[in-house]
């Protein structure tokens, strides 16, 4: 595992999980998907369907429909309270940002090949000094991030399965997304894809 500063307040560990732990983490993922199956959000006011599927773990979900982003309690299609996140993610948040309360929302992203995410912030929290921490399970993704202005300058890093990412402190409020998906570049996920695990800290300490 080697750990990078990309910018100030944005860390890479590359290869922080190992295949078991990704195996077993996905197995968690799966076991969870029963419950609160993927679906596809909405653009708010367009109404356009997202180019990826997502759900959410814990207490709160990141929800995106015609009404616009908020955070809501139960799964908008069973209309169950969200599954618990797994204790490996639990683990991996207090052992990466130190922040000293749990997250509260593990929103769960599924690229298909072609899906894609646009240049977005994350800012729907109130709890915005906690960080935000990214795992990466599947195929490859170009993550591109930059400032916090759309129209300041931007790099890009290959992330790939295993690897964690988190961003906070002068980077929270970075512009970042995918700009494409590596697809065949790895054979952690039945049929090929990128799950993308997202922990955030919704409401303050």
């Amino acid at each position: 595992m080697a750990v990078v500063s990309l910018a100030p307040g944005v860390t890479l560990w590359r290869e922080k999980l190992s295949r078991a732990e990704q195996l077993d983490l996905l197995a968690q993922i799966q076991e969870r998907l029963r419950d609160a199956p993927f679906y596809k959000p909405l653009m708010p006011k367009s109404g356009t369907p997202f180019s990826v599927e997502e759900t959410n773990f814990g207490s709160l979900g990141w929800f995106s429909d015609r009404a616009g982003y908020r955070y809501v309690a139960e799964h908008p299609l069973t209309q169950k309270p969200w599954p618990a996140i797994p204790g490996a993610l639990l683990a991996l948040w207090d052992e990466t940002t130190a922040y000293g309360a749990p997250p509260e929302c593990c929103l769960v992203n599924r690229y298909g090949s072609a899906a894609k995410m646009g240049l977005h912030q994350d800012r729907d929290e109130q709890a915005l000094d906690a960080p935000v921490l990214s795992v990466s399970l599947g195929d490859d993704a170009v993550f591109r991030f930059g400032g916090a202005t759309r129209k300041g300058p931007t790099q890009s890093v290959v992330l790939s399965s295993g690897d964690v990412l988190t961003f906070g402190g002068p980077a929270r409020r970075m512009f970042h997304g995918i700009d494409r998906i590596r697809a065949g570049s790895s054979t952690l996920l039945p049929g090929g894809g990128r799950i993308n695990l997202t922990l955030r800290r919704v409401n303050p300490k």
